[in-house]
This record gives C-alpha cells, structure tokens and sequence, in this order.
C-alpha cells in the first residue's frame, strides 16, 4: 500500500476515534465542550488528507485509485459526517448511557424516504467528490498520470445510479418490518 493509502486509513480511524472521544468525553465525563471540541475536529481529518493528496501530486506522483479516494472520502466526508455523528450519538445514548429512546428501525415510506435522503446526500458527496476529481484531472493535465482518477470518476457515476435505483426500489417494494419485533 502506499502512503497516500495508509494517509486515507489513518483519516478514518482518526475521524472514529475522535467521535468516540467525543462522545466519551461528553457523556462519561460530563464535559459538554470538550466533547463538542473533539467531534469539531472531525473536519479537521479531510483537511490533513486533503493537504497530503495535493502535496503528493504537485510533487509529481501520478495519480491512483487511492488519491480517488481520498476525494471521495472528502466529499462523502463533508455530506454524511453530521449524519454519522448523530447515528453514534443516538447509539452511544441508548445502548452505552442506558438512556433516550431504542434507535427504530425504519420501514414502509419511511425507510423510502430515509433511503432516498441518502441518495441526495450521495449525490451532493458525488459533487464534491467529482469536482475534487476534475480539478486534480485538469491541474495535473497529463492523461497517463490521471486515468484512475477518470475511472474512479466513471465508476462512481454508475454507482451513483445504483444508489438512486435501489432507493426508488424502497417506494414500489416497501421495505416491511421484522417478525416478531
């Protein structure tokens, strides 16, 4: 693996371990801005990959299918990273603190429409995303140093698609809830 590769998996283990010291933080310890300052560091996280991507191309490395990620993970990053933080805080609540309501799982049109938010919010992190791709494709303006990042940009779109199919599925399938819960 390369470094920008292991950049992108210390990004995310960094961005789990500063929510859980965030939620620790703020629930164990009672430290309410403390652990508002730890989970605000979370964007922290893409600005030290976004800085080390950059770094690495404009010092000449061609592009891979781990610099694509690292701007996918920034955009999908930007766009589901309050979400992810309150799905660990409702989490963290109920089945840590032992308090707050048992998380529900979702079905019929709401599971459709939670699906179908998550669709946009992909499509919002696929703008990010993709335009972090296209600027790294123009500036470094050499084909054969670019291809994965064009791959990466195709591959993304069809799964983009597959993400909104599934999600119009969810209306014409209702999604039905367990038996016996």
């Amino acid at each position: 693996m390369n470094f920008i590769a292991w950049t992108i998996v210390a990004c995310e283990i960094s961005f789990w371990v500063v929510i859980a010291l965030g939620l620790v933080t703020r629930y164990i310890f009672n430290k309410e801005k403390l652990g508002f300052f730890f989970l605000a560091l979370t964007p922290v996280v893409d600005l030290i990959l976004l800085i080390v991507t950059g770094v690495d191309l404009y010092n000449g490395a061609t592009a891979t299918t781990a610099h694509s990620i690292a701007a996918i993970y920034i955009g999908v990053s930007i766009v589901f990273g309050k979400s992810m933080i309150r799905w660990a805080d409702e989490r963290f609540l109920y089945y840590i603190k032992k308090q707050g309501p048992k998380p529900v799982r979702k079905t019929g049109l709401d599971y459709a429409n939670h699906s179908m938010k998550g669709s946009l919010q992909h499509l919002l992190s696929y703008i990010i995303g993709a335009a972090l791709l296209v600027l790294m494709i123009y500036f470094i303006d050499t084909p054969s140093r670019t291809a994965d990042l064009s791959a990466t940009l195709k591959f993304w779109t069809i799964v983009l698609g597959i993400d909104f199919f599934i999600s119009i599925t969810y209306y014409i399938w209702p999604r039905t809830a367990k038996k016996g819960l």
